[in-house]
């Protein structure tokens, strides 16, 4: 019993000098943790307030553009990029822009807008959606050499489908038949069974084979 005693006696006391020893570095740790956890809290709120503000943004965006207020709404996009360049929003509301221009063949500016979104977005596979349809302006301004080099710049895993078809729409342009045959081929093997792209698809397969028999 005695031993017990002594031992929790001394280990009392080791405990009390140990405190001593390291109760200030203990109690600093604590308030360092404090402010850190509050810290963070603070931080979460403010990415919280930013994007639903960038999100009432576009909003108003796309209700100004349902409005025909081409104005208002270039105003807000441009609020948007400037305010909330690191929000997916912003990104949304300049890849509708560049929708828009495309429309007025406006190509040059679409593009800048695009490549503007494609550097801001995070999310990768919002990056890779971006640079479809940088390639697929590039198509249209007949630069399918960029073209062709923007989609080399996609993950491979990131929309296949979709990529290797536009590969093949650049190549058939390019006159480079042959390529263009493979890379829809590639494209019907990366669709499933059931996707409503295969039709359109064989379609593109077949013209080519026809142009190959009439070619011969």
């Amino acid at each position: 019993m005695a031993f017990e005693e002594y031992d929790k006696y001394e280990q009392s006391e080791l405990v009390q000098k140990w405190l001593r020893e390291n109760g200030v570095s203990i109690i600093v740790g604590i308030a360092i943790g404090l402010v850190g956890i509050f810290g963070w809290q603070q931080w979460r709120n403010h990415q919280a307030r930013h994007e639903s503000e960038a999100s009432q943004l576009y909003q108003q965006v796309q209700i100004a553009q349902a409005s025909g207020k081409t104005d208002r709404a270039a105003q807000l996009t441009e609020q948007l990029m400037k305010d909330y360049a690191k929000s997916p929003y912003a990104v949304f509301a300049v890849s509708n822009r560049a929708r828009q221009q495309v429309q007025a063949k406006q190509l040059d500016k679409a593009e800048a807008s695009l490549e503007w979104a494609q550097g801001h977005a995070v999310d990768q596979a919002l990056k890779s959606l971006t640079l479809l349809r940088i390639a697929q302006v590039e198509m249209a301004r007949d630069n399918g050499k960029a073209a062709l080099a923007t989609l080399d710049r996609l993950p491979p895993g990131d929309y296949p489908g979709l990529a290797q078809e536009l590969r093949g729409d650049v190549l058939v342009k390019l006159g480079r038949s042959d390529d263009a045959r493979k890379a829809y081929q590639m494209a019907l093997s990366k669709l499933g069974g059931e996707a409503p792209q295969r039709g359109a698809l064989q379609m593109k397969l077949d013209d080519l084979a026809v142009a190959g028999k009439q070619g011969a």
